[in-house]
């Protein structure tokens, strides 16, 4: 594959994991009459746009479509480095092209205000919360931070194991997306769930406020958690592999 083609992979399912995943959050998780999907429903969301993407796109591109991804797998030395900020920057366009057409979908409805956290953004503690900003039940800073670690680590170490050459061949996209499932249902209550740069700046870009001001968190603790899952997983697993990690 080219690298324009690779690139073009990860953005394009970058944009469909933000697409589906903060798209059912922003439409369909409070839809009334009892229809809403809830934190199930925009769990298996998010799971279900990596498994898919993952099947659809892991070929070409290896299926990252997380900047945290893409580094802990150059961490562990599964991943070149030269082509660490080229897979980041197309992980971020695509993230940010998809709130964007969410924000499009949502001014077409009826009664709509680009106000608060109309995007699913992430966020930490309860300065916001009246707008929707911060955590959803307002678990503070410390908290938020453990948790976004520690998800995140847990989330590349399952990578790596699956993808592992000594892994059963063909299940990958399907255990990486119900670990992701798994972690969101554990964390939206907490963060929102990011476990994804790419995925925190979309929406943070278009809201602003306080989603723009936390950001931080939700770029330097993934980032984090990978980089010390990629040691653990060296450690345990014995040598690393050199060749390049493939989702699908």
């Amino acid at each position: 594959m080219t690298q324009r083609q690779r690139l073009g992979a990860e953005a394009l399912g970058t944009f469909w994991l933000v697409l589906g995943g903060c798209g059912s959050a922003v439409f369909a998780a409070q839809f009334g009459d009892g229809l809403g999907i809830g934190l199930l429903g925009v769990s298996l969301a998010f799971g279900l746009t990596v498994l898919t993407g993952a099947y659809a796109l892991g070929h070409i591109s290896g299926g990252h479509f997380n900047p945290a991804v893409t580094i802990g797998l150059t961490a562990a030395r599964r991943f070149d480095p030269k082509d660490v900020l080229g897979y980041v920057i197309a992980q971020i366009v695509g993230a940010i092209v998809a709130a964007g057409l969410i924000w499009v979908i949502l001014e077409g409805l009826p009664g709509f205000e680009s106000t608060g956290n109309f995007l699913a953004a992430n966020g930490f503690g309860e300065g916001g919360a009246a707008e929707g900003f911060g955590s959803p039940s307002g678990f503070n800073l410390v908290a938020c931070l453990v948790t976004e670690i520690v998800f995140t680590f847990i989330f590349l170490m399952v990578i790596l194991g699956i993808t592992d050459r000594r892994a059963p061949a063909g299940f990958a996209p399907l255990g990486i997306g119900l670990c992701l499932t798994l972690i969101h249902l554990v964390t939206i209550p907490i963060t929102n769930t990011s476990v994804n740069p790419a995925r925190s700046i979309g929406p943070a870009i278009f809201t602003g406020g306080d989603a723009l001001v936390q950001l931080w968190l939700f770029i330097v603790a993934p980032i984090a958690g990978a980089v010390l899952a990629a040691l653990a997983h060296n450690f345990v697993s014995g040598a690393p592999e050199t060749a390049e990690a493939e989702i699908a």
